[in-house]
């Protein structure tokens, strides 16, 4: 039996990397998958990857700083499917990799709306429909950064310590209402955006050398694959984990701990 048959998923940034390889394991588990992204091409590409899976599966393009669009998303797939059981708030940027000092006013906008806003107006409309229906599970992709500091990435780490407290706060809010909301907090894993951040790293002379130097940080010696971060969405929305919530599972190859 899979974990998810006839229940409905909604993944923001679910256009590559984590956010894809998420949807390709609900629609694994039996899941009907709504693929929201800013990006269309690479949004219809995880749609149709799903579909030639077997899965079921609509793309709705969705810019989640946008109330309106948000309320749409949620709309769309409510329209389309019914319900909305399942929420994984993934979509996020990295932002410039700057000292504090260099920081401007447009970075910090372009971050917090992304990575903080996005975050929050995600959950406001699925938590909405959620209540109507009694109930549903919700993770938001934190970081590593959002357990630590991270030098060069001020921003990048102010925005998920801030996806914690939201997480924290909106986990206490609902629990007696029969919505569990969770986070993952990956460190570093094989996706585009880790890329971008090797190349820009101002720490470092080369993509090489900083790749070199953030493995030696994890513990397990390697990068991790999305695969591995959407093994843990899938759990934490799971029956499973039926007694988690508020809590941030770190998948990072040990990183925070150390």
């Amino acid at each position: 039996m899979k974990k998810f048959a006839g229940k409905v998923a909604l993944i923001t940034g679910a256009s590559s990397g984590i956010g894809r390889a998420t949807a390709l394991a609900f629609a694994r588990e039996g899941a009907k998958v709504v693929v929201a992204s800013r990006r269309i091409v690479e949004g219809e590409e995880t749609t149709q990857l799903l579909k030639d899976k077997g899965g079921e599966a609509i793309f709705v393009q969705t810019d989640v700083a946008k109330a309106s669009e948000v309320e749409a998303l949620v709309d769309k797939t409510v329209a389309m499917y019914g319900r909305l059981d399942i929420a994984f708030n993934n979509a996020g940027v990295q932002g410039a990799l700057k000292k504090l000092i260099d920081l401007t006013e447009s970075d910090f906008e372009f971050i917090i709306n992304i990575n903080l806003k996005g975050v929050l107006l995600s959950m406001k409309y699925e938590i909405i429909q959620m209540l109507k229906q009694g109930g549903g599970a919700i993770v938001n992709t934190s970081s590593s950064f959002g357990l630590l500091g991270a030098p060069a990435a001020t921003l990048y780490a102010a925005s998920k310590h801030g996806v914690e407290g939201i997480t924290k706060s909106a986990a206490l809010e609902y629990a007696k209402l029969g919505i569990r909301i969770n986070s993952v907090c990956p460190g570093s894993i094989e996706t585009p955006m880790i890329n971008r951040f090797f190349t820009a790293n101002p720490f470092s002379t080369s993509a090489e050398e900083a790749r070199s130097q953030d493995i030696a940080l994890h513990p397990l010696g390697r990068i991790g694959e999305p695969e591995e971060v959407a093994e843990a969405v899938v759990w934490l929305c799971s029956d499973q984990a039926s007694f988690v919530t508020g809590h941030s599972l770190a998948v990072d190859g040990g990183y925070a701990i150390q």
